[in-house]
């Protein structure tokens, strides 16, 4: 259980003021000349040391990400921050950007010294529209503040920070999708390599990190790598931000600590599952695109990377979608194949092809409108698309389906021989 003083987030729910006097009475922007001037490799070492592992959906650690920029490069080096939060389940970005703008302005800037760039992207998700104000006026307080443009902070550091909204694409979501949004063309996933720390926005040297990850990185410099690496378990430190939806009693977003059962997670935070905890079906714990886990899982299970991975699903964005026995599990896995066609960006061909076959199938499973040997088809396809497109929106797309293979093979099964009966 999380103590609050070891809480990041403590205007996650808008309680108190959003802007900068409410932002600095709770602890942002306190001395940050004194960070910044302690350099580079001291930042990259204490977040190394922090064990943060990147909160957009990989897990990559953010410090080792960061030391992989250049030290010394020709071309002007940038931040990219990826708020593009497109992942159906997922609304934690969003309220950091609402209510806790400054953390995320000054995670920037900090950043943005670490890997020695020059300026600060913020691509938020075009549908987002009151989010992107309260951050430009984070981003106006700051400056007006001095504590961006030239000689941000009094440090002789000078660094910009921009906003950029999308247009509401699920694959810009993708770091080099972004990348290509963000220049004007078509979001599409690049080729890698070359990685974005080598050529990334404009040909320059980037680094993409998603909006917790930054937000929470001034927070780890002014208490310790250490503090933050004593939270949670082993090569699952800190907090974490989860959006918790579905059939529980009361949704929310919460910080806790990584590594907390599932269950007690919903229980404590979410009032439980909707008809009590044995009313529970299954679970999504990442946002969609993660295979789902059944009850039994759910009922041990700890929230971290490892755990998740442990049980053939993963933490991803934490983005909790709680299913009861009300539940048409086929149906919700069908609707996640509808998305997942719609969002392709038609780039790869097993994606294009394959996410358009998923979707069409599962819709005639829903009904049981299918034959056995279609299950098997079914999983087989998922393989092919799986680990063979450049970006991961073909595993994104599969998962889910292997995940209700896996578990619910029986209730499909089921459906298919109502089916044959109703039409004989």
């Amino acid at each position: 259980m999380l103590q609050d003083s070891d809480r990041i987030f403590t205007n996650l729910y808008g309680y108190q003021d959003y802007q900068l006097k409410g932002a600095m009475a709770r602890g942002d922007w306190d001395n940050t000349k004194a960070l910044i001037e302690k350099g580079r490799d001291w930042i990259i070492t204490e977040m190394k040391a922090s064990g943060l592992r990147g909160r957009g959906g990989a897990g990559f650690p953010t410090g080792m990400k960061w030391s992989f920029m250049p030290k010394e490069h020709a071309l002007p080096a940038y931040l990219v921050v990826n708020a593009d939060e497109g992942e159906p389940g997922t609304c934690k970005d969003r309220d950091m950007m609402r209510y806790e703008p400054h953390k995320l302005v000054e995670g920037c800037l900090l950043a943005g010294v670490a890997i020695n760039a020059v300026a600060a992207y913020i691509y938020v998700r075009g549908e987002f529209q009151r989010e992107i104000h309260h951050l430009q006026t984070a981003i106006d307080e700051a400056y007006g503040a001095g504590f961006l443009g030239k000689n941000a902070c009094g440090s002789g550091y000078d660094f910009d920070v921009y906003v950029h909204d999308g247009s509401g694409a699920y694959i810009c979501g993708e770091e080099t999708a972004l990348i290509e949004s963000l220049e004007g063309k078509k979001g599409q996933p690049r080729l890698k390599p070359p990685f974005p720390a080598g050529m990334g926005v404009w040909g320059c040297p980037t680094t993409v990190n998603n909006v917790e990850s930054i937000a929470v990185a001034p927070t780890i410099l002014r208490r310790s790598g250490a503090w933050f690496a004593g939270l949670g378990r082993e090569n699952n430190t800190g907090t974490k931000v989860f959006c918790i939806s579905g059939h529980v009693n009361t949704p929310c977003n919460v910080e806790e600590e990584m590594g907390i059962p599932l269950r007690e997670l919903i229980e404590k935070h979410a009032g439980g599952v909707r008809g009590g905890w044995d009313n529970l079906l299954a679970i999504i714990p990442g946002g969609s695109s993660v295979p789902l886990m059944p009850k039994d899982v759910c009922d041990t299970v700890l929230m971290d990377f490892d755990s998740l991975k442990a049980v053939g699903s993963g933490l991803g964005t934490a983005g909790v979608i709680v299913m009861d026995k009300s539940t048409d599990i086929v149906k919700a896995i069908a609707r996640l194949s509808e998305f997942y066609m719609h969002e392709s960006c038609g780039q790869c061909t097993p994606c294009r092809e394959g996410t358009g076959w998923l979707a069409r199938v599962m819709n005639r499973m829903v009904k049981g409108n299918a034959t056995m040997d279609e299950i098997d088809q079914l999983q087989d396809m998922t393989k092919r698309i799986e680990g063979h497109t450049i970006c991961a929106l073909g595993d994104a797309a599969a998962w889910p389906v292997q995940g209700l293979i896996r578990h619910f093979r029986p209730e499909m099964e089921r459906r298919i021989k109502e089916y044959k009966k109703r039409a004989a």
